[in-house]
C-alpha cells in the first residue's frame, strides 16, 4: 500500500488539521490500492450487510459534502439519503464501480481544501448541530478527521476480510 504522511509542513494550526485530514482521506484511498472491483462490493460482515468498501468510501464522501456543504454552508440537502433509508449511500455504492467513488472522493476533497483555505477556523456553521449549537470550521475538521480514521480501521478489517490484505 502507498506510504503517505501524517507529517505537516508547518506546525500552525491550520495546516496541522487539514493535513491530518488529508492523511486519513489518503489513507482510505491507499486501503483500496488493487482490491478487486467484486471485493469492493462484498459484505464479509454477516451483521452489517452494509458494509463493503464501496460502502465505506462512499460513506466517506457523503460524510464531507454533509458537514461542508449542508452544515456548514446551510446549502439545501441534495444527498442520497432518505428518511425510510439513512444509509443510503452505503447501500447504492456496490451500483458503482470502486474507481469512480474513489476519483469523485478526491475531486470533492480537493474543493473542500479550497473552502477550507478561504474561512477562518473560527467561521460559524450556517446550521446547527443536533443540541442546537453553530459549530465552527475547527471542530467540523476534528470530526471529521476522527470520523475518517474510525472508517479507515474499518477498511482495514474489510480489505482483509475479502482479500487477506493488511497494511499499516
Amino acid at each position: 500500500m502507498t506510504r503517505i504522511s501524517d507529517t505537516p509542513s508547518a506546525w500552525d494550526e491550520r495546516t496541522q488539521l487539514t493535513t491530518f485530514l488529508d492523511y486519513a482521506r489518503d489513507t482510505a484511498r491507499a486501503k483500496c490500492e488493487g482490491v478487486s472491483a467484486e471485493n469492493a462490493r462484498r459484505a464479509p460482515l454477516p451483521g452489517s450487510p452494509l458494509m463493503t468498501m464501496n460502502g465505506v468510501i462512499n460513506h466517506l464522501r457523503w460524510v464531507e459534502y454533509y458537514w461542508f456543504q449542508m452544515v456548514f454552508l446551510g446549502e439545501e440537502d441534495k444527498g442520497p439519503w432518505t428518511e425510510e433509508d439513512p444509509d443510503r449511500e452505503m447501500r447504492i455504492a456496490v451500483d458503482f464501480p470502486l474507481t469512480q467513488l474513489l476519483d469523485e472522493y478526491a475531486e470533492q476533497s480537493a474543493r473542500y481544501r479550497e473552502l477550507v483555505a478561504g474561512n477562518g477556523l473560527d467561521a460559524r456553521a450556517e446550521r446547527t448541530i443536533r443540541d442546537g449549537r453553530h459549530v465552527d470550521l475547527r471542530w467540523i475538521l476534528l470530526h471529521l478527521v476522527e470520523e475518517t480514521a474510525r472508517h479507515n480501521g474499518h477498511l482495514d478489517i474489510l480489505r482483509e476480510l475479502v482479500d487477506g490484505t493488511t497494511g499499516a
